[in-house]
C-alpha cells in the first residue's frame, strides 16, 4: 500500500495559534514553527488556538503571568494585578475543549502562562520570587478534560524521539477515533489490538500481555468497559521512550517471519543491518528499509498490517534521526 493511500485521512490536532505563524502574541508577533508548518502541516489538520487573544486581551496586549498556588494559580496581569483572567480562561478552555473530541493531538506553546504544558513560571504574590514548576491555565484544563490526548510543547519536539513518540501517539489516536466512528465489536478491536502488536512491544512487552490479556475474552455485554481501560493502557504505554534496545528486539522479533524466506546472505546483511543500529552506527529507518524491502518480496499477511513498521508517513523523516 502507498503511504499517499496509507494516510489519506489526515489526523487533526490543535496547536498554539503563534505556533503557526499568526500574529497573535502580547507583542503582536508569532513564534511560527518551520517543522509543524512545513512538515506536520502537510500530513495533518493544524487547527489554529490562542486563548489569550479569544478571551479579549487584545493583540498587542498587557503582559499576564501566573501568581500563587502552583495547582491552583491566578492569571493576572504584570503591572496590572488588578486585571485578573483566571476564571475567564478557565470558561473559555472548557467550552473549547469540549468541541476538540475529534482532534487526535495538541501542540501548546512553551512557558505560556496560559499554554504552558509544565515548568511555567509561577510568581510569589509579592512578585519577587518564581518557580518553574507550573503549568498553564488553558493548558491544565486540557490536559485535566482529555488526559489521553498527545500533547506536546513545540520545545520538546526538538528531542527527536520524543517527536516520533508524539506523533506515533497522534496516529495512534487517529486509528482509534476511526475504530469508535464504526461499530465497535470484539472482531474490530482484537484486530487493532493485532495491528498494534510490535509498536507497543517495543514501549513494554509487560504492557502488550495486559492489553492481550483485556481483549483475551470479549463478552459484548462488557466491550464498553474493556474499551476504555483497554485504550487508557495502551495511550499511557505509547508515552514511554523506546529505547534503542527495545527496538532491537522488536527488529529481531520480525526478522523471524522471513527467516524461511531470505537466502543466508540476505540475512546476513539483516543482521548486520540491526546490529549497526544497535550500536548507533545507522539510524533506525535503515533496519526498516531493509525489513519492508524483504517483506515486499516475500510477502506475510500477518506482518502486512503490523503498523510498527510504517507508523507515521515516511516523508517526515522521523525515523532517520532515532
Amino acid at each position: 500500500m502507498s503511504e499517499t493511500s496509507l494516510y489519506a485521512e489526515r489526523p487533526a490536532i490543535g496547536v498554539s495559534a503563534c505556533l503557526l505563524g499568526h500574529n497573535v502574541r502580547y507583542d503582536g508577533g508569532h513564534k511560527r514553527d518551520r517543522y509543524i508548518v512545513e512538515k506536520l502541516g502537510k500530513h495533518m489538520e493544524l487547527l489554529p488556538i490562542c486563548p489569550e487573544a479569544a478571551i479579549g486581551l487584545g493583540v498587542p496586549r498587557p503582559t499576564i503571568h501566573l501568581v500563587g498556588d502552583i495547582q491552583q494559580p491566578r492569571l493576572v496581569g504584570v503591572s496590572d494585578p488588578n486585571l485578573d483572567v483566571t476564571d475567564k480562561m478557565k470558561q473559555f478552555a472548557l467550552k473549547q475543549v469540549r468541541e476538540l473530541n475529534h482532534i487526535s493531538g495538541y501542540i501548546l506553546k512553551k512557558n505560556s502562562p496560559s499554554c504552558g504544558m509544565e515548568r511555567v513560571k509561577v510568581y510569589t504574590e509579592t512578585g519577587q520570587q518564581c518557580i518553574r514548576k507550573g503549568t498553564g491555565v488553558f493548558a491544565r484544563v486540557l490536559m485535566q478534560q482529555h488526559p489521553l490526548l498527545p500533547i506536546e510543547e513545540e520545545g520538546r519536539l526538538n528531542d527527536s524521539v520524543l517527536k516520533e513518540n508524539f506523533v506515533n501517539r497522534v496516529y495512534v489516536c487517529h486509528r482509534w477515533r476511526k475504530l469508535q466512528s464504526t461499530q465497535m465489536t470484539p472482531a474490530s478491536l482484537i484486530a487493532f489490538h493485532t495491528e498494534h502488536k510490535y509498536l507497543v512491544m517495543a514501549h513494554s512487552q509487560a504492557a502488550y500481555q495486559r492489553l492481550g490479556k483485556l481483549v483475551s475474552n470479549l463478552p459484548r455485554k462488557r466491550l464498553t468497559k474493556i474499551t476504555d481501560d483497554y485504550i487508557q493502557e495502551l495511550m499511557n504505554t505509547l508515552k514511554r521512550r523506546v529505547t534503542r534496545k527495545r527496538h532491537v528486539n522488536v527488529l529481531q522479533h520480525i526478522m523471524g517471519y522471513l527467516k524461511q524466506h531470505i537466502s543466508r546472505d540476505d540475512k546476513a546483511e539483516l543482521t548486520a543491518s540491526i546490529e549497526s543500529y544497535r550500536r548507533g552506527e545507522t539510524p533506525l529507518i535503515v533496519p526498516i528499509t531493509l525489513l519492508r524491502h524483504y517483506f515486499r518480496h516475500h510477502p506475510d499477511s500477518y506482518m502486512s498490517k503490523q503498523v510498527y513498521l510504517q507508523p507515521h508517513p515516511d516523508s517526515l523523516g522521523l525515523r532517520n534521526s532515532i
